[in-house]
């Protein structure tokens, strides 16, 4: 736990680094990577500096910083490529017999996160593209392609999809 605790990563950047090869293939512009949004009761900004306060001076209303992978600003989407065991994807999840109750408690709270993150950007008028790790395997890139050639055309409908 302790030697865990001091290894510093950001996000899986195989799966991270595939998308982008991916998106640059099809000639899909106009994204970032990991640009902060600060999320506040419908309303959004784009922050620079971690460790924000957490309640707006503004509005008084609490806000959620969130971290996409992908964030496409004038089209307003946002892409999270979500790990097959983190997330808990309905095809690949399995559960570790080790500290059962504790790895359950924890992959729950990923789904409950992923939930209030989603619900929170919709409010605020984002799109939402969440792709799984296996999506991004060789055999499934035409398929992942053909989705998110919407993009290339413009602004996908409000909402989330997988």
């Amino acid at each position: 736990s302790e030697v865990m605790s001091r290894i510093r990563s950001r996000g899986n950047q195989d799966t991270e680094l595939a998308l982008a090869a991916l998106l640059r293939a099809h000639k899909i512009i106009g994204w970032r990577r990991h640009v902060r949004l600060r999320v506040t009761s419908g309303k959004w900004r784009v922050t620079r500096k971690a460790g924000a306060a957490a309640v707006s001076p503004v509005t008084r209303h609490p806000s959620l910083t969130v971290r996409p992978d992908f964030v496409f600003p004038k089209l307003r989407t946002v892409i999270f490529v979500d790990g097959c065991f983190w997330h808990g994807c309905p095809k690949h999840a399995t559960w570790p017999a080790h500290r059962a109750v504790w790895w359950r408690r924890k992959l729950a709270g990923n789904k409950a996160r992923d939930r209030k993150v989603n619900r929170a950007l919709r409010t605020a008028g984002w799109c939402i593209i969440r792709i799984w790790e296996h999506e991004l395997a060789r055999k499934n890139t035409a398929r992942l392609a053909k989705r998110l050639s919407i993009l290339a055309a413009g602004r996908p409908r409000a909402g989330s999809w997988r």
